[in-house]
């Protein structure tokens, strides 16, 4: 093979893998809004024999393709690490990634995905989507306030989850008399870039 037929296979492939690159490149109607990590919080209250225990995720990731004057059309996606859970108490955190509660091993996130997302006036918003933990995927309604200051906006809400539905805490912790069933998520998200109210 020539030099000149190997560079021309060599272009014809770039060029190739670029379409191939922009095809799987998902594209959405919206503007997408980015995550200021450093001023975001994603947390859970669980409840242990009648005390409530706060626990927070450190790492979690997100795509928030919104305009929230047309909302329809919008999407929210959150990926947790979950091997990032943490309770602030070092045997609690140690076990938390274990299969009985997290399995952190085989299952390193949960996701969030919108399926819709509507408008009910005044900054807030109702989100529909799936909630996947730990192998399990639940249906879950999240209600979102949006605040805008300056140049940034804080997207913040808080909604319950049953934690059986998502087998953690299996086995023994499954005694709902030492860990109750509910567990509340709660989240300020503070985004740049998300067009006005």
């Amino acid at each position: 093979m020539t030099n000149a037929t190997t560079n021309g296979l060599t272009k014809l492939l770039s060029i190739a893998w670029a379409v191939a690159l922009v095809a799987a490149t998902p594209t959405f109607a919206q503007p997408i809004a980015r995550l200021v990590a450093a001023q975001s919080e994603i947390g859970f209250v669980s409840t242990q024999m009648g005390v409530p225990v706060e626990g927070r995720f450190a790492r979690f990731e997100t795509l928030v393709a919104l305009d929230p004057k047309a909302p329809e059309t919008g999407r929210v996606t959150v990926t947790i690490d979950i091997g990032s859970a943490a309770l602030g108490v070092a045997d609690a955190d140690a076990e938390l990634p274990k299969p009985p509660w997290f399995d952190a091993g085989r299952f390193p996130q949960a996701r969030f995905e919108s399926t819709t997302i509507k408008a009910l006036g005044g900054g807030r918003f109702e989100v529909t989507g799936r909630l996947a933990i730990k192998g399990a995927t639940r249906d879950v309604v999240v209600p979102v306030a949006i605040t805008q200051s300056a140049s940034v906006s804080t997207a913040s809400g808080s909604f319950s989850i049953k934690r059986l539905d998502f087998r953690v805490g299996d086995g023994e912790w499954a005694d709902t008399a030492l860990v109750a069933n509910d567990v509340r998520i709660r989240f300020k998200l503070v985004l740049s870039g998300l067009p006005p109210l």
